[in-house]
């Protein structure tokens, strides 16, 4: 899905150290800047390293590993998505199936919680590469640690399964969250909308006012913003693609746009887009997934055109080039790069 996003822009335009027992020493944890959740102004919530994923080149994508590793070493804010069950639980999980990242195999929504946690989510990690199938069986040095072989310092077994929305809200109450709502196919909206409401009941139990939600499902965005309309939206694809073509206004709700850096080398954040966000109220925070390489460069440019987040494969090098700027972050003062 986010292929044709990044084609319709196209288009429109032209018309590292990874924490375990056997790779690395443990990682510093940064002080923690977070307050309780409370509603939050986002054009100032600024820079933000919103590890995506929990930062899927340097831990295994969307585990609980991932994320309290991001954390401890600096990350303001974590990106992660949602499908949703046989038995109607929110996980945390890209795709549809499982195949992908674990070694299991089956749709999310045919599988019960219960059968998903049994899964090992480090199965195809390989540091530096993320999630790859075609490497030597000595490099997947995670795989295992979902029972308990080998053992990772600081962290458990379930640390490595397919983690729920509810367990992640319980262990970050003090990190801000982005959430994207996924469905079993683009063209099955039903499927985004059952996760939509699923995550609307959540919300009514678990209220948070430091969260983000978006879907590349401008129809599930929508059904979700009548469940939940005063919860905080990113803009979805069809919305988004109508702003950067002619400033079309946003749909009610939203607060961030949240676009790729660029495509086929085109670029898609330039300072003039992130100034005219800016000038109608909206965030801009950036992700790469294959859209521009993620690396120091790329995240220097991106920080030079003045956005307010960056979400980063790569975590803990995102933290030292922000740190070696000295980068405002929230509730922490700095160097505005916007100046």
């Amino acid at each position: 899905m986010r292929a044709r996003l990044l084609l319709n822009i196209a288009v429109a335009a032209t018309a590292t150290a990874l924490l375990t027992a056997t790779t690395s020493g443990p990682v510093t944890a940064k002080p923690d800047h977070h307050r309780p959740s409370q509603p939050v102004d986002w054009l100032e919530h600024r820079v933000l390293n919103m590890a995506h994923s929990g930062g899927e080149n340097e831990a295994p994508t969307n585990t609980m590993y991932a994320f309290k590793r991001a954390v401890k070493i600096g990350a303001d804010m974590i990106e992660l998505d949602i499908q949703s069950t046989k038995d109607n639980r929110l996980v945390v999980i890209h795709n549809a199936t499982v195949d992908e990242t674990t070694n299991g195999t089956g749709y999310v929504k045919d599988l019960t919680l219960r059968k998903l946690r049994r899964l090992d989510a480090a199965h195809w990690f390989v540091p530096d590469l993320g999630t790859v199938h075609d490497q030597p069986a000595s490099a997947y040095t995670l795989r295992g640690a979902r029972y308990g072989r080998p053992k990772v310092r600081g962290y458990r077994p379930s640390d490595f399964a397919i983690p729920t929305l509810h367990e992640v809200f319980h262990k970050f109450r003090r990190t801000p969250i982005n959430i994207e709502i996924k469905g079993t196919a683009d063209a099955d909206t039903e499927s985004y909308k059952r996760t939509a409401r699923l995550l609307a009941k959540l919300l009514e139990r678990h209220p948070r006012q430091d969260i983000i939600v978006g879907s590349f499902n401008d129809e599930a965005l929508g059904y979700f913003h009548g469940l939940a309309p005063k919860v905080p939206l990113s803009a979805a694809r069809n919305a988004m693609i109508a702003y950067f073509l002619t400033g079309t206004p946003l749909p009610e709700g939203t607060v961030a746009l949240q676009v790729p850096a660029r495509f086929s080398g085109i670029p898609v954040v330039t300072r003039p887009f992130v100034e005219r966000a800016h000038g109608d109220g909206y965030a801009v925070h950036v992700w790469f997934s294959g859209s521009a390489p993620d690396d120091e460069p790329t995240y220097n440019q991106m920080l030079d055109a003045c956005v307010d987040g960056i979400m980063p494969a790569r975590p803990a090098l995102l933290e030292r080039i922000l740190d070696e700027r000295d980068i405002e972050r929230p509730g922490r003062p700095g160097v505005d790069p916007c100046a």
